[in-house]
């Protein structure tokens, strides 16, 4: 859109950029930079206009874009123009991702290329190495207290080693995401430094008070991330003699996005690590980035703004490079991080499916399907090029945020449904087999997220210990039956690494005074690879998961109605222990596939004859895809067995 203001002060900034930047080609730079400069220059003055260095800051932001798009090798150029053309490629149904920290599976980034090999024989073509930046060698939080936004941390290798992985995987059509963190950095960062040390300058990249007057304001709306650990949202810092934000933990700093300097500061950062290879950046804790006192300071409009005004910048220097809104939120609020007032994303293309996650460990721990559907329907449609990013398990806990309306609906009662579920994941309540551990347990509230490895919250480990064989069969259908819906629901799927034969909790973290305190270790393994050697040996319960898993894959991927078009419905049914919806293809609704799942460890049944047309389908004309089988139909009723799941679709 051309508008007079901005574009004359985009011409006086090319004016005035430097020679090493204005003699270079930068044919698609300029082009991009006009087509987006109304709207970058928009945001910009929108959160910066007040200031009187505001044109200065805007030329800075200017020149950062142009330096990152002249770094940026020519082979990502060219995946740049190849994905314009192709806008929507990462909606289609061939791409499944894995998360894994690089020492945990790999040892370090060296090591996870060597098993490149694995991710292929899985079926895996987008691997998350989670925080691999520099961070402090205590106190970390899993590598999100960044002390070097620009630096691999040594334990895990070098950053040759990450650009070589970026282009061996390339080579293999494996896609690369990395974490940027955006709301904090470590107290051991040199801006922290710099703060500590006195100046003014780096003290405004942080909330940063003499006294208790401002904090004691914010404090009095926002609530505690973690109460058990890290009490309260303000640290004190003795060198500095003054008070710093604080939010998640007393050593990770938040910054300050009212200052324009940290958002190019950190804009460049996201552009440095798509010019190292990154198809996707994981932007953490993106419903923090904006602090307002009366507020949670979450979800506030100016985060969004800030996204939308990364995603703007980025599209100028580096199209082709996807991010993800690490946003755990409520249902309502995690849609708005795809762009709001918007029809494609505009500002995350990506979201972690959080609610779908949780209402998935509410149907394992009732065995049946009621809360579920309840909660997905509370879910609002997504945006034209915007997907999920579905997951059973993951680095961090499991929390209950879905909501007491759609608990009641169920026929439960918000408090004591959560403290049930609370009790059967860590293994209470009476007839569990889960081996699960709180999390940030509230002492005044009761309230708990859970901890724990897949196998271990589905009972393997219990039975495995054991040695019972249906208990075993029961864990590992479970474990597929999780993984089927997040392979057909619609979005991309994500596997967490060890998940996939059957890794079991690990409590050596207790042994360590750096993680004992955070149970979440429990579930960040390091990979027993004579363990993961047995996934090509029958019988074991590794290779029912992993092949389980390769298959499902493998299927996932020649379904073209699994691409995700919002061409998804969610069907109605009596039996309260199923999920059922189905998969369509948008010009075509006769080319279908039914998706049917239970949660119930015992039989059962489904009448087709009240399913719109999947009742004319008779005489066995229905095949189950992921088994290659016909399902067991009696008179049209389809009959499911223990933890079964079927994706149907009618033989030609």
């Amino acid at each position: 859109m051309y508008e007079q203001a901005s574009h004359s002060l985009l011409n006086d900034i090319l004016n005035r950029l430097k020679a090493e930047i204005s003699s270079r080609d930068l044919r698609h730079f300029y082009t991009r930079l006009g087509a987006n400069f109304y709207g970058i220059h928009s945001l910009f003055k929108h959160l910066y206009g007040e200031r009187d260095d505001f044109e200065l800051q805007a030329q800075r932001l200017v020149e950062t874009m142009a330096r990152q798009y002249i770094r940026r090798p020519p082979a990502l150029r060219k995946v740049d123009l190849e994905r314009e053309k192709d806008f929507d490629w990462f909606l289609h149904q061939k791409w499944a991702g894995m998360a894994l920290y690089s020492n945990g599976f790999g040892g370090d980034l060296k090591g996870v290329g060597e098993r490149l090999g694995y991710f292929q024989e899985l079926g895996v073509n987008l691997v998350h190495i989670m925080p691999a930046m520099k961070c402090p060698e205590g106190a970390s939080d899993g590598g999100y207290a960044v002390s070097d936004f620009r630096a691999i941390d040594p334990r895990v290798g070098t950053l040759p080693d990450m650009q070589k992985l970026a282009r061996d995987m390339r080579k293999r059509g494996i896609l690369l995401a990395l974490d940027v963190v955006l709301n904090h950095t470590s107290d051991e960062h040199e801006w922290a430094i710099k703060a500590r040390a006195g100046d003014p300058a780096y003290q405004d990249f942080y909330y940063t008070y003499p006294n208790r007057a401002v904090p004691d304001m914010f404090e009095e709306s926002m609530p505690e991330i973690f109460p058990e650990t890290a009490p309260g949202n303000f640290t004190w810092n003795e060198e500095m003699q003054r008070w710093v934000m604080t939010v998640f933990n007393s050593y990770q700093w938040d910054l300050n996005y009212s200052n324009p300097a940290v958002f190019i500061e950190m804009l460049d950062v996201i552009l440095f690590w798509a010019n190292q290879g990154a198809d996707i950046v994981r932007l953490d804790a993106v419903a923090f980035l904006w602090k307002k006192i009366g507020s949670t300071c979450q979800n506030e409009r100016e985060a969004h703004l800030i996204l939308q005004l990364l995603k703007d910048c980025s599209q100028v220097t580096a199209p082709g490079v996807l991010f993800i809104a690490e946003a755990i939120v409520a249902p309502v609020e995690v849609t708005k991080y795809f762009g709001e007032d918007a029809v494609i994303a505009k500002e995350c293309e990506i979201a972690y499916n959080a609610t779908l996650m949780a209402l998935l460990w509410d149907a394992v721990a009732t065995k049946n399907a009621r809360l579920l559907r309840e909660g997905v329907t509370s879910v609002p449609l997504k945006l034209e090029r915007a997907t999920w990013l579905n997951y059973v398990r993951c680095h961090d806990d499991i929390g209950l945020g879905f909501d007491d309306n759609d608990i009641r609906q169920a026929g439960y009662e918000p408090v004591s449904h959560r403290r049930y579920l609370v009790d059967y994941l860590t293994g209470q309540h009476p007839g569990t087999h889960a081996r699960g551990v709180p999390f940030g347990r509230n002492e005044r509230t009761g309230d708990a997220r859970i901890s724990g490895s897949l196998a271990s919250l589905t009972g393997l480990q219990h039975a495995l210990e054991s040695e019972d064989p249906q208990a075993i069969d029961h864990a590992v259908r479970t474990i597929l039956l999780l993984h089927s819906i997040i392979c057909s629901f619609g979005g991309l799927p994500l596997l967490y690494y060890g998940d996939e034969i059957g890794t079991l909790n690990d409590e050596s973290y207790m042994e360590d005074p750096h993680k004992s305190g955070d149970t979440r270790w429990v579930h960040r393994p390091t990979i027993d690879w004579e363990k993961a050697d047995r996934r090509h040996t029958p019988g074991t319960a590794e290779y029912r998961i992993f092949q389980g898993l390769k298959q499902m894959l493998a299927v996932r991927s020649e379904i073209t109605v699994f691409a995700d078009f919002n061409n998804r419905e969610l069907i109605a049914v009596e039996n309260p222990n199923l999920f059922v919806f189905e998969r369509y293809n948008v010009t075509a609704r006769t080319d279908a596939v039914l998706v049917v799942a239970n949660f119930n460890g015992k039989p059962q049944s489904l009448d087709l004859d009240g399913l719109a047309h999947w009742g004319r389908h008779r005489y066995g004309r229905l095949v189950d895809l992921y088994t290659g089988r016909r399902p067991d139909l009696v008179n049209n009723t389809l009959v499911l067995g223990g933890y079964q799941f079927c994706w149907l679709s009618e033989m030609w």
